[in-house]
């Protein structure tokens, strides 16, 4: 026990003393002592919660047919109110406390996220806070408790327990409010096997003292057997930071340690719910003690109407004397009609003298006031709800006659009335995911947290071993590049298509590069001919050493990847430093009201339309300046945030901004307007091509025609002068100037074959080239047409890329 110093003598009061707990440490009359004042201070508060079970849900009440008549208004408002504060299992969230994105933070609130939502699925959540809820509407307070239970015999794995505490079996210091509580106490029922097994370590024969015994109240409505248990308590003092266990009948304390948990608020339990509290006080107030008169009023009222009711029959009085004329008016009014009777009356003339034959009683009188108990009734019913402030839409019950306008009004008072405690459960459902998100952290081994979160995180080693041998692929391949600079420094200048070796990329080869036949992927690629081993079959040196330069860069940022990655021992480190862990995790619960259907698909419809107007204008600013996609997360988020749409969003944000800013960053191809300007330049450059070929073919079959002509005027000169030549020897001799004749006519015969022959070939020759004249043409109107559709492609994709416009912007 921590030490202190002793209090002065003018500062002890002779009636403190048995409150002190200092005086004899060992023993459990103080600790008993402070129990019995609490127990004290909450008795009234316990009483009235007796007679409340009773009245609420008593099945040997309820079953008695001859109690009185009673209007069931205290379950009925129990019933709406119960759902109203609470209808869904909490689920934790743990996100970091500054949205700088760091790793770790991210990493570890995740991984805390998981553990806690595994441990509330072990622990039956719903179930404790449906009682806890229950308590809250009954008597205005619900507590929890929370616990560490260790691997052992009895437990294949460690877990959280969180317990529900009866209204009796929880107590703390008698206090104003919870901030000035030095000391809580849970009490635990145990037979004596039980209670040898945890306190003979300890503290010997000491728990056989305690008070065994049956409680026949609990055991009375189902709530307990038939053997004997002790009531233990478990003290968890803040003051002297220790955790006692003393017993009624005890004289010794049975056992103290210190804390086994490290809560941040030292208590393992987080504050009760509270309903409406007594001021000064943390007494409760159960909330049925504000209309309980009229509950009595509403119990006496149908007890009226029910005795009235009885009274509602047809009964009449008739002279009696007449044997036969009395006779027959009894049969024939008791005859088939039970529950109506007749009196006769012997002395009619005293009875009034009436010349009716049967005077019946009035119940026109007994109607009317039925009716007007029932009006009363109802009005007191609608003075409960006001004060309870029920609404008709929260019961279910509307009028038609009324507008939406008003039964929306209903709905939103109802629910401001019952804000406070919507509140206190969504409160402490956090508290027990901070306590339970504590435990874990502090208590739980590295295996088991591994294995709720399912975590893929690696350790420090995994991570180093990763980043070491990244980092000698990367040494390798830079060597390599070295090495072939120096090769193509020093080899003569050779062929273009010469390629040169360079390095593989990190962790193997880029898509498609050739490797050797039977070799798996990423072996070293075959061989080109002529060129060196891993050399690529061909290419411009210097576009390979670029492409090799590009394959490092990237490897050196999967390097930095690697090492700024979370491990699983930052992880681990965050969490078992609890002044951090508090400084940088932010935990909190989801909220446990039920939601309307028709609001939850509003408020889904107002979500999607969120990101239809705002993905398109932040995509356009990323694409324009890469620089703005942190902003534009920031900004997603920040109108995403009131949706409440889960880690799942804020991570697919996350990464959607980082795919844009990489997009954004890389080389960009030419916009709409410039493929457009350059497509048409190609087209005009290629009229303007095809248009000098051309003029070039044009050029050359003029030309070659000019040829031929001077050719065939030259053959015709020469064979001119040679018929002259002819002519004159013509006089030698006829049979010389025959055969010479002949000789001349087929020479010219022969010349003018040979004309007639090139003449030929030069048509041959320009039809062939205005064939290939056509074709081109014919290419090049094709290729017109397909700049003609890649453009219309280009505008039609440059229109869906653009932003919308407003009309009259």
């Amino acid at each position: 026990m921590v030490d202190a110093p002793p209090p002065a003598d003018d500062d002890v009061r002779h009636d403190d003393l048995e409150f002190d707990v200092r005086l004899e440490p060992d023993k459990a009359d103080a600790w008993l002592n402070l129990l019995r004042e609490s127990e004290k201070a909450f008795e009234d508060w316990n009483d009235h919660c007796d007679k409340i079970d009773k009245r609420y849900a008593n099945i040997d009440r309820l079953s008695n047919a001859s109690r009185d008549r009673e209007f069931q208004m205290l379950w009925a408002n129990i019933e709406v109110i119960g759902p109203s504060i609470y209808a869904k299992p909490p689920q934790p969230v743990v996100t970091p406390k500054w949205k700088d994105r760091r790793p770790v933070p991210q990493a570890a609130s995740e991984v805390l996220e998981r553990c806690v939502t595994a441990s509330f699925d072990l622990c039956h959540i719903n179930d404790l806070m449906l009682l806890v809820r229950n308590d809250v509407a009954l008597y205005g307070r619900g507590v929890a408790w929370c616990r560490y239970e260790e691997k052992d015999e009895r437990h294949d794995y460690e877990c959280v327990c969180v317990d529900f505490k009866q209204r009796r079996d929880f107590l703390h210091s008698v206090a104003r409010n919870w901030f000035e509580v030095t000391w809580v106490a849970a009490a635990s029922y145990l037979t004596r096997a039980q209670a040898r097994e945890r306190f003979h370590p300890t503290s010997g024969d000491s728990y056989k003292e305690a008070d065994y015994k049956v409680d026949r109240d609990v055991k009375e409505i189902g709530g307990a057997d038939s053997r004997e248990r002790a009531k233990f308590w478990e003290i968890w003092d803040k003051t002297n930071r220790r955790v006692v266990w003393v017993a009624e009948g005890c004289e010794d304390i049975l056992d103290e340690a210190d804390p086994h948990l490290d809560c941040v608020d030292f208590f393992p339990c987080p504050k009760p719910a509270y309903g409406t509290v007594q001021r000064g006080s943390l007494v409760p107030v159960p909330d049925v003690l504000q209309y309980e008169d009229q509950l009595n009023e509403i119990d006496t009222l149908t007890a009226k109407i029910h005795a009235l009711s009885q009274a509602l029959e047809a009964k009449g009085f008739y002279p009696a004397g007449g044997a036969e004329l009395s006779e027959a008016i009894q049969a024939a009014i008791t005859t088939n009609t039970p529950g109506r009777m007749l009196v006769p009356i012997s002395n009619w003339a005293a009875f009034g003298g009436s010349k009716e034959v049967i005077i019946w009683l009035p119940i026109q009188d007994i109607a009317a006031t039925i009716q007007q108990c029932v009006t009363l009734r109802q009005q007191i019913i609608q003075d409960i709800y006001q004060i309870m402030g029920l609404s008709d839409i929260m019961r279910g019950a509307t009028d038609a006659r009324e507008t939406l306008g008003a039964q929306e009004l209903k709905t939103q008072y109802g629910s401001s009335r019952i804000k406070d405690k919507q509140e206190e459960l969504v409160r402490i459902a956090r508290d027990l995911v901070n306590i339970t998100a504590e435990i874990i952290t502090e208590n739980f081994d590295e295996l088991t947290i591994i294995a709720m979160s399912q975590t893929q995180l690696p350790t420090t080693k995994m991570q180093e071993k990763q980043a070491r041998e990244l980092s000698q692929q990367l040494m390798q391949q830079q060597q390599q590049l070295a090495m072939a600079r120096q090769m193509l420094q020093q080899r003569p200048p050779g062929p273009p298509n010469q390629g040169i070796a360079g390095p593989p990329p990190p962790g193997g080869l880029p898509p498609g590069s050739p490797t050797a036949p039977g070799a798996p992927p990423g072996a070293t690629p075959a061989a080109a001919p002529g060129g060196p081993p891993g050399a690529p079959p061909g290419g411009d040196p210097q576009a390979l050493l670029a492409q090799a330069e590009a394959v490092i860069a990237e490897g050196h940022k999967a390097l930095k990847k690697i090492i700024e990655a979370p491990t699983f021992d930052q992880v681990m480190e965050l969490f078992r430093d609890s002044r951090t862990k508090s400084f940088t995790l932010d935990i909190e619960s989801d909220s446990t009201i039920q939601l309307d259907e028709n609001s939850e698909k509003q408020r889904r419809a107002e979500f999607v339309a969120v990101l239809a107007q705002l993905l398109p204008q932040l995509t356009q600013m990323i694409m324009v300046e890469p620089q703005t996609a942190g902003f534009c997360g920031e900004v997603l988020k920040f109108a995403t945030a009131p949706y409440r749409a889960g880690r799942s969003l804020d991570g697919a944000i996350d990464d959607l901004v980082e795919l844009m800013q990489t997009k954004a960053e890389a080389p960009k191809g030419p916009d709409p307007t410039t493929i457009q300007a350059n497509t048409a330049k190609e087209i005009e450059a290629m009229k303007l091509g095809h248009a000098q070929q051309k003029d070039a073919q044009d050029a050359q079959l003029k030309q070659a025609e000019m040829a031929m002509r001077d050719r065939h005027e030259q053959m015709k000169i020469a064979s001119n002068e040679k018929m002259k030549l002819a002519d004159l020897n013509a006089k030698q001799g006829d049979g010389a100037e025959k055969a010479q004749q002949a000789q001349l006519k087929m020479m010219a015969d022969r010349e003018k074959h040979q004309a007639d022959m090139v003449k030929k070939q030069a048509d041959l020759q320009a039809n062939a080239a205005k064939i290939d004249m056509q074709k081109q043409a014919s290419q090049i109107k094709q290729q017109d047409m397909m700049a003609k559709q890649d453009e219309r492609r280009a505008m039609a994709q440059f229109k869906m890329t653009a932003p919308p416009t407003r009309p009259g912007v």
